[in-house]
């Protein structure tokens, strides 16, 4: 079993999606992904691939550290 550091990537995509003002499914077909992606991407319940991270990061031109950062589980005090 896989140990569990609880860990994890926090977005800015619904931030940079309504600054845009683009729906989900919108941003969804511009970089390639279902509605439903983006819907649990923005919730924090979803870390996507590198590509994907990549993907929406150039989609918005900006560096991927704008959108996504990873917290260390120290860090995360939700």
């Amino acid at each position: 079993m896989k140990e569990d550091f609880g860990d994890s990537i926090k977005n800015k995509v619904y931030e940079h999606r309504v600054l845009r003002r683009m729906s989900q499914k919108e941003l969804a077909n511009a970089v390639g992904v279902s509605k439903q992606t983006i819907f649990v991407m923005e919730k924090n319940n979803y870390s996507p691939s590198l590509v994907l991270a990549f993907r929406i990061a150039n989609y918005f031109e900006v560096d991927i550290n704008a959108i996504f950062s990873y917290v260390r589980k120290d860090d995360n005090n939700d």
